[in-house]
Formats: structure tokens, C-alpha cells, sequence
């Protein structure tokens, strides 16, 4: 998946699987919030989706589902989380504990979450301000701000 023109990873590419489990997500019911992990070549790992809604488990945010798929790593240094929501608190504090060094994210206009503390902590955040990302998540929320509160902890 790099460009051809470089041997950069092509993050549009990446963010497109894990729009597809956003989607599927929200066709199941849930949050449209989708991940995916990736090696720096491109090479898929994983990738999962926010399943909140669907288990009745708080825990199962986008990332953590593509993390648990995953299964175990000898490191997370090399590996690529690409999210289509800016990760939350928990979500942030998953990536800053394995080391994940870039996030790919797909929006932050809704939801801006650990973005900034990641950040300071050195890890290389590329935020793409998708617009499909944007959207989707901005009509979940005028839909269904109850169901969105609970998620990200807020009464």
C-alpha cells in the first residue's frame, strides 16, 4: 500500500478499511467508529470496530476491537493504528501503552479526544480531515447525542 512515489504509507488507503468498519458498525446497529492496524508497509494486521452497541461492553471502542484482533506483538513500535475518530481518552491511553509511534485519524472536528496529549508525547498523529469521517460521526451525534454521550463518558 506505500505510494508509488515514495515508500510512505499510503494513510488515505488505510483510513478506507477502516471506514468500511465504521460502517459496518453502524449497519449493525452501533457507533460509526471503525480501525484498523497496519505494518509500515502497508501489509493489514487488523481491524475491528466500535461493537459498544452491539455486546452490551463498554470496552469495545474501534481500536480496542482492531487491537484484540490483532492478537499479541512482539512490538507495537512499527505498527500503524488508523482510526476514523480522533481516540478517546481510553483509546489514547491503549496506543501511548503498546507504543504505537503514528495514528492515522480520520477526523477530529466532532471529537478531538487524546489527540493533543498523544501528540506531546511525541507520537506522529496525521489527521486527515476526511469528510466522510466528518460527516458520519456529526449525523450520528445530531441522531443519537444520548447514545454518543455514553460512549465517551459524559452523564
Amino acid at each position: 500500500m506505500p505510494s508509488p512515489e515514495s515508500n510512505s504509507p499510503d494513510y488515505p488507503a488505510m483510513l478506507r478499511i477502516a471506514l468500511e468498519e465504521a460502517r459496518t458498525g453502524l449497519a449493525e446497529g452501533g457507533l460509526p467508529i471503525g480501525a484498523a492496524i497496519f505494518r509500515t508497509d502497508g501489509t493489514l494486521v487488523s481491524r475491528g470496530h466500535n461493537r459498544r452497541i452491539q455486546q452490551s461492553d463498554p470496552s469495545i471502542h474501534g481500536e480496542t476491537d482492531a487491537f484484540r484482533n490483532a492478537g499479541r506483538q512482539r512490538s507495537y513500535r512499527d505498527l500503524i493504528m488508523v482510526t476514523t475518530l480522533a481516540p478517546c481518552w481510553y483509546c489514547s491511553g491503549l496506543i501511548r501503552q503498546f507504543g504505537f509511534q503514528t495514528v492515522v485519524i480520520g477526523e477530529s472536528v466532532n471529537f478531538s479526544g487524546g489527540e493533543l496529549w498523544l501528540r506531546d508525547l511525541g507520537i506522529h498523529i496525521i489527521d486527515l480531515a476526511d469528510p466522510t469521517c466528518i460527516a458520519m460521526m456529526r449525523d450520528y451525534i445530531a441522531a443519537n447525542p444520548t447514545v454518543w454521550n455514553e460512549d465517551i463518558g459524559v452523564d
